[in-house]
């Protein structure tokens, strides 16, 4: 019974979500929905004892609430703007511009403006320009991207080209926050330092998610060879991180290393700027290590549900408008539950350097998220598969010995040059491998009408395939 309101409660919630996205929908009529829901949930508790009436109320009654906290959310562009305000999170910096966040008193501003001047978070600055709405646009692959959304998702509603920016103060972000960007940034530096670009950019990417300042080159090899995962700071790199904490923390009293390595994982989340994939994996650590200090069994795929509809509560227009948000959950889901039913066709590929679990694992992944990525982006990798197995098994290592540089740089300059000596070598082949992979002809063909049908129609077979079994007992089975 439960299971069975936790997840009436999640799915209630996530499609009032998912409906208030793309619809409006009249509020009053909600409201009535909502009180309905309630009366029945009390008349199904006290009276008739009918536990599929109080599932079914409960789920009623947080699909509006789903709706209401859109709703909360969605709020209107303001008319009128002030052109002063404070940088508020860290410039994007590109090969040829910037992008700053510039917070007013009534929204946020997304300005580009040229690459050189020295801007930080927490700059108080002044700027005069033109303001416009932001305006959705066909990518390289021919697809239409929804940019107007996915602004709004981070309260965005206008952008400004080149404005004159005068800085007036410095120091105005969050204290915590302007700490660790700039321990970030003096660990970049010191990797720069003792290892040389482009191979530094990899490691910066692989540890810190990092990866404004590639090539656009360079960026393509790794879209090209579908190997972009590794520098997005995904829930993989993530893992690797929270194993480090765990390992760390593990001479201290149970709960005060569990207490001390969720605070680490957060921390690191957070100085990385917080990307939906990053936070998603972070939530489902610090959950199982909580698991772990209770004494609880961690249910990696519940934790995941928690895990979304956490991340909806907090900002519900990632729902529907955030890609790399759809794509971390989606192909999670293919790790817990799809890796196990082909890891039997693996079985003769050897264990060694964990070999096997890659190659299943990539396997699974790749497959599971191929129709999405089709439908959203239009990139088919055709080399994607070889690509993966040849570079994954050495990241761990690679991570490892890029942290060491930059940490012991951080103490003596001397002492990072062996560790980032061989953290050179080891990029250096990764790099080769993605290169060599990216330059094969057809090694990527662009599918700019994958249609909409189909990629429901494929998941549908996915979901019938990995749950129908579990979705049957849910309705079949008592409460």
């Amino acid at each position: 019974m439960q299971d069975r309101i936790f997840y009436a409660i999640c799915f209630g919630f996530i499609f009032g979500v998912f409906l208030r996205s793309f619809l409006a929908v009249n509020y009053y009529l909600v409201i009535l929905f909502g009180l309905i829901a309630f009366a029945l949930i009390l008349f199904f508790t006290l009276i008739s004892k009918n536990k599929w009436g109080i599932i079914a109320g409960v789920f009623i009654l947080t699909f509006c609430l789903g709706i209401f906290r859109f709703h909360l959310a969605d709020r209107p562009a303001p008319q009128a703007i002030s052109m002063e305000g404070v940088i508020v999170d860290e410039p994007d910096i590109r090969e040829n511009n910037q992008k700053l966040i510039i917070q007013t008193k009534e929204t946020k501003i997304l300005v580009t403006t040229n690459v050189g001047n020295n801007y930080r978070y927490g700059d108080g600055v002044v700027f005069k320009g033109k303001l416009e709405k932001p305006e959705n646009f066909i990518t390289d692959q021919g697809k239409d991207f929804d940019y107007i959304n996915y602004l709004r998702k981070d309260g965005i509603f206008y952008v400004m080209s080149y404005p004159d920016i005068e800085i007036v103060s410095r120091g105005n972000g969050n204290k915590i926050k302007s700490a660790l960007f700039f321990i970030k940034n003096e660990f970049l530096e010191k990797i720069n330092l003792a290892t040389r670009q482009p191979e530094s950019l990899l490691i910066g990417g692989l540890i810190l998610g990092e990866k404004a300042s590639f090539s656009e080159d360079l960026r393509k090899s790794f879209i090209d060879t579908g190997t972009i995962h590794i520098v997005a700071l995904s829930g993989y790199n993530i893992t690797i991180v929270a194993e480090w904490f765990m390992k760390l923390f593990s001479f201290l009293p149970i709960r005060f290393g569990i207490g001390a390595g969720i605070l680490a994982i957060l921390l690191f989340v957070l100085m990385t700027g917080g990307a939906s994939t990053a936070i998603r994996a972070g939530i489902m650590a610090t959950l199982a290590l909580y698991a772990r200090a209770s004494g609880r069994n961690y249910d990696v795929a519940r934790a995941l549900l928690l895990a979304g509809v956490i991340m909806i509560l907090i900002n519900p227009f990632v729902l529907a408008y955030d890609v790399s948000f759809q794509l971390s959950f989606i192909a999670t889901i293919a790790l817990i539950f799809f890796t196990p039913k082909i890891e039997q066709y693996f079985l003769w590929v050897p264990k060694h350097f964990k070999l096997r679990d890659i190659v299943s694992v990539t396997f699974a992944v790749y497959i599971f998220v191929l129709p999405f990525i089709l439908y959203k982006m239009g990139n088919l990798s055709l080399v994607a598969l070889p690509a993966n197995v040849l570079v994954l098994p050495f990241i761990p290592i690679t991570m490892i010995l890029g942290f060491l540089t930059g940490l012991l740089g951080v103490i003596n300059y001397f002492l990072s040059i062996p560790f980032g000596y061989v953290s050179y070598l080891l990029l250096h082949c990764e790099l080769g491998v993605i290169n060599f992979f990216s330059q094969i002809p057809f090694a990527s063909l662009i599918i700019p009408d994958f249609p909409f049908w189909l990629t429901l129609l494929i998941y549908t077979y996915f979901i019938y395939r990995l749950f129908g079994r579990a979705i049957r007992e849910f309705f079949l089975a008592r409460p």
